[in-house]
């Protein structure tokens, strides 16, 4: 059984699909962050190759047919911010600004939580693209000599961490402008965290997306100076 697993084509595609579609439920029957649907699919599949005995290799190989979705998803989130044009235009200059500004306290943070955990360089800049989508992250990660397989672990947990406690920032610290939240989620959290903002409204959606893609472009341009520093 575990060999006819293992050698499967679709078996990593199966119980992935399973896993998120059971999320997906969960979360429309008890409407609780804690059942983000990747939440819940990751602890599916970790228990169902535990149970199984499937080694991660044999998943990963029939699972990663998945990821050649995980580019044209990301830029389908073009459509959202593409009908908020207008309300692009009129605040560009808070937007930059903000997207900016979330970069930095990314780099910052991991920058300050290395030295105080006496990380090594390669562990360093293994962290550096955490804010950012799976798609440029993985890319980054490699060009700075990272460990790409844990920046992808980081990246899933930063977006989901966000998307769960998005409502419960926004709520203390009383931040009700929309640009405001989808621009934070976008630049904190990805893609994950914009599929928050797009429950929020179209609004948030549409700024959580165009985040997305400039925070992107930020970390690929500002990892390279703050790997140099450590």
């Amino acid at each position: 059984m575990r060999e006819l697993l293992c050698n499967s084509t679709y078996f990593g595609v199966l119980i992935s699909l399973i896993g998120y579609g059971l999320g997906v439920i969960l979360k429309r029957k008890f409407k609780k962050a804690v059942f983000n649907p990747l939440l819940v699919s990751i602890v599916f599949v970790i228990a169902v190759l535990l149970v199984l005995g499937v080694d991660y290799e044999s998943y990963n190989n029939s699972a990663k047919y998945l990821s050649y979705l995980l580019t044209p998803a990301t830029v389908c989130l073009a459509i959202p911010l593409y009908q908020q044009l207008e309300l692009l235009k009129g605040n560009y200059r808070a937007i930059l600004g903000g997207i900016v500004s979330g970069a930095l306290a990314s780099f910052l943070s991991v920058f300050a939580l290395a030295k105080l955990f006496n990380l090594t360089h390669q562990q360093y800049v293994t962290l550096l693209p955490k804010s950012i989508t799976t798609a440029i992250g993985m890319g980054v990660s490699q060009e700075l000599g990272g460990i790409v397989t844990i920046t992808v672990s980081v990246i899933i947990i930063t977006g989901v961490l966000g998307n769960i406690m998005a409502e419960l920032v926004c709520k203390l610290f009383r931040i009700k402008e929309p640009v405001a939240k989808g621009i934070a989620l976008g630049t904190s959290s990805h893609a994950i965290g914009t599929v928050k903002a797009m429950e929020m409204g179209e609004v948030e959606g549409a700024m959580s997306s165009l985040a997305i893609a400039v925070t992107g472009l930020v970390t690929v341009i500002g990892a390279s100076f703050f790997a140099n520093l450590m």
